[in-house]
C-alpha cells in the first residue's frame, strides 16, 4: 500500500536527514523511545486513526 504524499520530494529528503541526525543524537538507548514518541506526536497531528494505521502498515512492509 502506498500513502499519497503532498510533501515535495526535496522536503521528504530533508525530513529523512533530520530524522537520521536526531536518532544519532538521542543515542541507541533512547532510539525506540524517541521513535515511539514521534509516532504518537505525528498521529495526534494527523488526527485520523485509519490514516495512522495505514501508515504503520506501510512502514512495516519490506523491512528485510
Amino acid at each position: 500500500m502506498n500513502i499519497p504524499s503532498s510533501l515535495p520530494f526535496e522536503d521528504l529528503e530533508r525530513v529523512y536527514t533530520l530524522l537520521a541526525e536526531t536518532i544519532d543524537g538521542v543515542g541507541p538507548e533512547r532510539k525506540v523511545l524517541f521513535l515511539s514518541k514521534l509516532a504518537l506526536v505525528l498521529a495526534q497531528e494527523l488526527g485520523d486513526f485509519a490514516k495512522v494505521a495505514l501508515a504503520i502498515d506501510t512502514a512495516r512492509q519490506d523491512l528485510d
